[in-house]
């Protein structure tokens, strides 16, 4: 009999949670091997859909191929980091050089980067709930301590800048902002971000401004730049080619730096060396930034009446109004509906519940609202790719379930009615 002890995970992982990859989705890949068909709306995935990288992205790949078999600088090759540098230019960004853009294996090897070159023990950082869950797990994993500021659903998921700032301590580092929003949808009106700059400008925080959906917005959103309207604290825009340009198989983000640079030499040397650590990112598709970037932009196809990702989404909004259960406010970009269930019609629903049985009996897989860490337990998000016409027949089978919930409520409700009049007598 074997006297070894178990070997237990680091307890830097037990803030840690992304449940967007988690026991649903370890479920459905068993219901998958068993045979089911599987419609799995839980992550952004465009090529998972159909959607295909613009071909010169892949020619631009190929044809550097010979001078993309070593290791690259740390930062990048030259030619994607000037590539992002004219992009934030001709966006009006000032000051922005090839020496103040990092490239990474997509943003999510970048916000751990830029957080674990900032944290120390303790350390806050104001993060949006509902959010994009890496950001807390990877304020969590480094050290630091999420603190997050409310974005209600009866707000339209904007956040109250007061209610931000109130949250400001000594302890303090650093403002999250993830615009157009993952899970919501939500695109910041220019007041709002002007506000949320100015506060991190007071207090002298980082503003790490996730945009990877930048010009993925509909009906006349207009996306605002964070970097525009920041001047005298750092700025952090951090975008890549995943979701825009249908490439998230390529692991290719960026993080460029702006405002006042002139005082973060010591933490972007820091950021430099954890960038060395791991050697560089992959370099074989940084040579398809200079091509995404300035070549011709086929995102706004797909984002206008007519367009696969317009008309998914006006299907979810037409089958969401027509929901006796549902709720939504209309995301103005992004590809997420981050949906509600009406709290008077199913006063007893439970996300991850739903989540579990949508799965088992309709075989359709969304991320409960719960797994991006909000303390309400009536939303569940899913993504807007799949075509319409599966995105009505998805809702059909949603409101098939809901319908099922209320009518076993409706029957466990009786049966109390019923026990409390036997105990009566």
């Amino acid at each position: 009999m074997s006297n070894h002890n178990p070997i237990s995970p680091s307890d830097s992982l037990r803030n840690v949670r992304y449940e967007i990859r988690g026991r649903l989705a370890r479920r459905a890949h068993e219901l998958q091997r068993q045979g089911y068909e599987i419609i799995s709306l839980n992550i952004g995935n465009p090529g998972l859909f159909g959607f295909r990288t613009p071909e010169t992205m892949r020619l631009a790949m190929v044809e550097n191929l010979p001078e993309a078999e070593g290791y690259c600088h740390q930062k990048g090759i030259f030619p994607a980091r000037e590539a992002v540098v004219m992009q934030q230019q001709a966006r009006g960004v000032t000051g922005v050089s090839a020496e103040e853009v990092f490239i990474g294996n997509g943003v999510s090897e970048l916000i751990d980067l830029v957080l674990r070159a900032l944290l120390n023990d303790a350390d806050e950082v104001l993060v949006p709930s509902p959010d994009y869950p890496l950001w807390t797990a990877a304020v969590n994993l480094n050290r630091g301590k999420a603190v997050h500021y409310a974005c209600r659903p009866e707000n339209g998921f904007l956040p109250d800048p007061a209610e931000v700032e109130a949250l400001v301590t000594r302890r303090t580092r650093a403002l999250v902002v993830i615009n157009p929003n993952n899970p919501t949808g939500a695109v910041y009106p220019r007041a709002t971000l002007e506000a949320l700059a100015r506060i991190a400008e007071r207090h002298q925080l980082v503003l790490y401004s996730d945009e990877i959906y930048d010009q993925m917005v509909y009906d006349g959103a207009e996306f605002v730049p964070m970097a525009t309207l920041v001047r005298d604290t750092l700025c952090a825009t951090l975008s890549g080619l995943s979701k825009v340009y249908r490439a998230c198989g390529y692991r290719v983000g960026w993080a460029a730096f702006s405002g006042r640079t002139q005082g973060a030499g010591d933490y972007l040397s820091a950021l430099e060396l954890l960038s060395s650590l791991r050697l560089c990112a992959n370099v074989p598709a940084q040579w398809a930034v200079q091509t995404a970037l300035g070549g011709y932009q086929s995102i706004r196809e797909l984002i206008t009446p007519g367009g696969r990702l317009y008309e998914s989404r006006r299907a979810i909004l037409e089958t969401v109004n027509a929901s006796k259960y549902l709720r939504l406010a209309p995301p103005g970009g992004a590809m997420y509906g981050f949906i509600g269930v009406d709290r008077q019609a199913l006063p007893q629903f439970d996300d991850q519940q739903f989540a579990l049985e949508l799965l088992e009996q309709k075989h359709v897989l969304v991320a409960p609202g719960v797994s991006f860490n909000v303390p309400y337990r009536n939303h569940f998000r899913v993504t807007t790719l799949p075509d319409a016409a599966t995105l009505r027949i998805v809702f059909a089978r949603i409101e098939e379930q809901l319908a099922s919930i209320a009518a076993r409520a409706e029957v466990a409700g009786d049966a109390k009615v019923v026990n409390a009049g036997a105990r009566f007598k």
